[in-house]
């Protein structure tokens, strides 16, 4: 039975979707799942042994604090942008074995979704403002046209006004 358990916690890992990595006490990286690779474009046979900070850069200071206070981080969003990539982290201690493990969960696809709405909130914002000042623009134009046509209608009846005057002075 025990065989048996270790078999589907091996295909867990295996087919989890989430990226895993394991470092030691070194932060060397001890296992990485087929979705980390996946991930970060690396080869496990490769990158095993080597330093966190190779794959992961700055996040090497994430895994040490986890490590010196044997608590567990959560980190919201980081995004590796050589990989066009955005992840939520949980990097959590294992002291019983000396290691530290970090689930990753892939959301880069939310990550673009909400910049492409950024860019069309945006988009539509200027549209607007631009529709508004076109507008404005015309409104200006027929005031200005009606302002003109009033000023002639004006003159032109003040012209009859003083002749009709004129008219009724040299009858009257």
């Amino acid at each position: 039975m025990k065989k048996n358990e270790k078999s589907l916690w091996e295909l867990l890992w295996e087919y989890d979707p989430n990226g895993l990595i394991v470092v030691d006490k070194e932060m060397n990286i001890t296992i990485v799942n087929p979705a980390f690779c996946k991930m970060f474009s690396v080869d496990s046979e490769e990158i095993i042994g080597l330093p966190v900070s190779y794959i992961l850069k700055s996040d090497v200071r994430d895994f040490q604090k986890v490590w010196d206070k044997n608590e567990v981080i959560r980190v919201e969003e980081s995004e590796y942008k050589e990989h066009n990539l955005y992840v939520r982290k949980v990097i959590f201690p294992i002291p019983d074995e000396s290691i530290v493990a970090c689930i990753m969960v892939d959301t880069t696809h939310d990550k673009l979704r909400q910049k492409e709405i950024i860019k069309l909130k945006t988009e539509t914002i200027a549209k607007v403002n631009e529709v508004v000042d076109n507008q404005m623009k015309v409104a200006q134009q027929i005031a200005g046209l009606l302002g003109e046509t009033t000023a002639e209608t004006k003159v032109s009846l003040l012209k009859i006004v003083k002749m009709l005057e004129q008219e009724v002075f040299e009858d009257g």
